[in-house]
């Protein structure tokens, strides 16, 4: 229970059906605790209002902690504050490694598969729970024709969360609820009123949750100083343009904050990490045919290697699912920071634009395009020039 008005339904929803609930709020931090370091600076050098910190425009501040409990005690569920601080600063390391590196991180998928799904399963099998339930817009079903668990697209495709839940083990699907899945969000905000929750209009969470003002940028130069480095803006035939002052200050795909003019609109195309370089050109270059990925999680039985298969490819959290092929490709393929084996290639079936390294791509079903068939980390990708 993350205090919105999701997380508020389901549980409301399972009440109502009878299930024996159990409210659980995931305590990431607190004032003055965990990201001390992240505080932004003052004139003075003293560090500003420590209020800026997990949780503050996105998911699990202080304030959403006090709906929580307050929804747990309307229904009358016992409710349990799960202190995953140390696992949380993993998360954030991540991020910022992640930048440090030349990639683009995707913690709200990070977060699902190591803590709502990783460390919450651990603690409901602690307390006797059979089931982890949350609000995302996705659904879980078993497969008529196998009996095998499978994870859906949410019915309300516009907010439809099954892209940052492609990493949760295949063996947990028969462990988890998802009773919002089912629903729209008007209709959802609908039954938060109806129940009298007082949560029904509580806006959603737009930023992510440790980023002080969605300044990731500073984020990452708190965590890793060494990253703010200048260095070379390039054209793609390699002639300095310009001047940064560190490239994980930039995205594959972006345009505004570039402060070049080149008589056309310009976009970062690539990123060099080692090299310190960020190449920029038109849009026209942000085209990518394919990509491999590595840390692959199927979540049905993997296609056999080697063989092309029609999927639909989803490469960002808010894009529709497009037209691609998939094979599978031997571990040593595709090196795996994590150690964790497992790689693919996607073949686009039209050009694709900014297809980054670092962000998952999420293949599902061709012929229903509801079906989750697993997914992984971009690691390299493979452009129409």
């Amino acid at each position: 229970m993350s205090g919105g008005v999701d997380s508020s339904v389901a549980a409301a929803l399972l009440v109502q059906r009878g299930y024996d609930v159990v409210g659980c709020f995931m305590r990431l931090g607190s004032p003055g605790e965990t990201l001390d370091e992240l505080r932004p600076m003052s004139e003075s050098g003293c560090q500003t209002d420590p209020k800026v910190k997990i949780g503050h425009q996105g998911c699990c501040s202080i304030n959403d902690a006090a709906d929580a409990r307050l929804v747990a005690a309307q229904l009358g569920v016992p409710f349990y504050v799960c202190n995953f601080k140390k696992e949380f600063g993993r998360i954030i390391d991540y991020f910022a490694d992640e930048y440090v590196n030349g990639r683009t991180p995707n913690p709200c998928v990070r977060c699902n598969d190591w803590l709502k799904f990783g460390k919450l399963h651990e603690y409901a099998k602690q307390i006797g729970a059979d089931y982890v339930a949350s609000g995302h817009y996705a659904r879980v079903r078993s497969d008529p024709a196998t009996g095998r668990f499978q994870l859906l697209r949410g019915v309300d495709h516009s907010k439809d969360q099954s892209y940052v839940l492609f990493g949760a083990p295949r063996e947990r699907l028969a462990e988890m609820m998802l009773p919002i899945g089912e629903f729209e969000k008007p209709h959802v905000r609908e039954l938060a009123n109806s129940f009298g929750l007082r949560v029904f209009d509580k806006p959603d969470s737009q930023e992510i949750c440790f980023v002080p003002d969605n300044d990731y940028a500073a984020l990452v130069e708190h965590r890793r100083p060494e990253a703010a480095r200048a260095g070379v803006i390039q054209d793609a035939q390699g002639a300095t343009v310009g001047r940064h002052d560190g490239q994980h200050r930039f995205t594959i795909g972006q345009r505004r904050g570039i402060s070049l003019s080149l008589g056309y609109p310009v976009y970062v195309v690539s990123k060099d990490a080692a090299a310190n370089t960020v190449t920029v050109g038109p849009r026209a270059a942000l085209g990518v045919i394919a990509c491999t990925a590595g840390e692959a999680n199927w979540l049905v039985e993997p296609v056999d290697i080697g063989q092309w298969t029609p999927v639909l490819a989803k490469y960002r959290y808010n894009s529709e699912p497009v037209a691609a092929e998939v094979r599978l490709l031997s571990d040593r393929a595709v090196p795996s920071p994590s150690g964790r084996t497992g790689a693919f290639e996607v073949r686009f079936c039209e050009p694709q634009a900014a297809v980054a390294p670092g962000q998952a791509v999420v293949l599902f079903d061709s012929a229903s395009s509801e079906v989750v068939l697993g997914g992984g980390w971009i690691v390299s990708t493979k452009s129409v020039a």
